[in-house]
This record gives C-alpha cells, sequence and structure tokens, in this order.
C-alpha cells in the first residue's frame, strides 16, 4: 500500500520591471506602432510616470518600478500607442525657453516655428508687434520672454485656444493683450510688425484627409490649424491684403515649397525686400517681408 503526499507549489513572485527594462520593451511596443521616435517617447513617458527627469533614468536604469509606476506607464503607453502625440499627454511642450501648457484646443507648437521668433528679435526697441493664429500663445510669449521691450497683441479665432494661451501668459506671467478675431478683421489698435503661424497644409482632392499626415496630425489637432484651401495659402492671402502701410515688417511660416509664392504675394502688397529663412532640415520655412 502506497501513500502520496500533497505539496503545495509556491508561485515565484514576477521578476521586478526595472526602468532600463521597461525602456527597452516600450520602445519596441511604440516602435511597432509606427512611432517614430519610440526610444525617446518612452523615456518621456517613464520619466513622467514615475516623476522623474529622464537624466535620472540613465542614471539608474537598474531602478525597480513600484507597482503604482507601472500602472501608471502601461497607461501612458496605451495612449502613445493609438498615436496621440506624446505633447498631449504629458500636457506640455517646449518652446525656445519657455514651457507651454498645451492640449487638444491648440496645435502643438513645432521646432521651425522658433525660426518665427528669431525672425523678429531684430525688430526695434518698443515695435508693437501682433502675432496672429496665436495657438497656444508659443510665438507671442517666447518673443515677450526674449524681448520684454516689444508690445504684444496675439490674435486667435478660437475662444477656446485663447483660453489655452492666456492660463500660459499667466503662469509665465508676460505680458501679452490677447484678442479674439478672424485674421485681423475687427481688431483695434496700431501694430508696425506682424508674425504669424497660420494653417497652410492644402487640401487635397477636395478633403482635408487627402493628406499624407501622420495619424498624431489628422487625428487629434484640431483642423482649423492645419488647413487653408486648395494650395495652403487661403489664409496668408487674405491677412496680407489686410495689412495697412503701417506694418513695416511682416514674418510668416509657410509650407515646403510655399516660399517663392508668399515673397510673390508680399511684393504686391508693397513689401519690396523680402527674406527666406531656412530650417535646420534646409527647408525655407520663414518669409520675412520688410517696407522701408
Amino acid at each position: 500500500m502506497s501513500s502520496t503526499t500533497n505539496q503545495t507549489v509556491i508561485a515565484e513572485p514576477p521578476a521586478p520591471l526595472t526602468v532600463g527594462a521597461a525602456i527597452k520593451a516600450a520602445t519596441r511596443r511604440l516602435s511597432a506602432a509606427g512611432c517614430d521616435s519610440a526610444g525617446l517617447d518612452a523615456e518621456l513617458l517613464l520619466a513622467a510616470a514615475i516623476s522623474c527627469d529622464r537624466t535620472s533614468l540613465h542614471i539608474a536604469p537598474e531602478r525597480e518600478i513600484e507597482a503604482d509606476g507601472q500602472a501608471a506607464f502601461e497607461e501612458l503607453c496605451a495612449r502613445r500607442e493609438a498615436r496621440e502625440p506624446v505633447a498631449y499627454i504629458l500636457g506640455r511642450r517646449g518652446f525656445r525657453h519657455i514651457e507651454l501648457t498645451v492640449d487638444r484646443r491648440v496645435l502643438i507648437p513645432r521646432p521651425e516655428t522658433e525660426f518665427l521668433v528669431e525672425a523678429a528679435l531684430g525688430l526695434a526697441s518698443g515695435s508693437r508687434v501682433v502675432d496672429v493664429g496665436t495657438g497656444s500663445g508659443a510665438v507671442a510669449l517666447a518673443l515677450k520672454d526674449e524681448r520684454r521691450d516689444l508690445v504684444l497683441t496675439a490674435i486667435d479665432i478660437s475662444a477656446a485656444a485663447l483660453a489655452v494661451a492666456r492660463a500660459n501668459a499667466e503662469r509665465l506671467e508676460l505680458e501679452v493683450t490677447f484678442h479674439q478675431a478672424n485674421l485681423l478683421a475687427g481688431c483695434s489698435g496700431k501694430f508696425d510688425s506682424v508674425v504669424a503661424n497660420l494653417p497652410y497644409i492644402a487640401v487635397l482632392d477636395g478633403t482635408q484627409k487627402g493628406n499624407a499626415l501622420a495619424p498624431e496630425i489628422v487625428e487629434y489637432e484640431p483642423e482649423a490649424a492645419l488647413y487653408a484651401g486648395a494650395d495652403g495659402l487661403d489664409l496668408i492671402r487674405r491677412l496680407l491684403k489686410q495689412l495697412d502701410h503701417q506694418v513695416s515688417f511682416v514674418a510668416l511660416e509657410v509650407g515646403e515649397g510655399q516660399a517663392p509664392e508668399v515673397g510673390r504675394l508680399m511684393r504686391a502688397v508693397s513689401f519690396a525686400e523680402i527674406e527666406t529663412i531656412c530650417d535646420l532640415a534646409g527647408i525655407e520655412r520663414i518669409v520675412v517681408g520688410r517696407r522701408g
């Protein structure tokens, strides 16, 4: 006669997840989802999930992540996997020397738009500048941050976008006046300089969705801040026609291949001196017009 002994099998606890392992796994996951900057995205999201900076991640890759941090990281990665932009997930975006609060009410500021700020840094002291289509307030606030002597007004047609811009100005303690207007229509006050990052993406085949844009843009960013007619220049044309002769300086961000036509449009409204500024990719990104 034989006997058996019941033995309780105790499962081994799962191996702790380290910072380094989490970044590697998330990078593979986000890369498979089509995210171009998967490694950077993974680091930014993990830093947010465990409340540290990216430098700390690299200093201590063997640091174990606690359960609540793992859960938070999983949630953020799932949102990025669905191609939601990192700036919207984190709710912030760095722009030149300032950090802006951003959400789906506004376009995410791009590095190339920083050249629009640089174009206006040489304005005379006390110049009265209007930023048309301000969105998050990026251009106006960065310009005011670097040139406190300038008098800045920021305009947008969207009340929702202006709420974001005003909140950014208050948090950064930068004095900018905000107005809701359709370009310059109905905007009172005098100004001598205009900067604008208006929508400049062309509507292809009669549909905005015809553009070969990343899902992050098409699915998440506000359409009104992106598209501008068959050649992308509808709003730029309208703005230039609104400028009176007291405006001696205008700087506009444009899309690839649009600079020559925008320069021609500026000459048609008496801007004799035209300059183009290339971005880091060598694309003519900013067109500047000056009157004598």
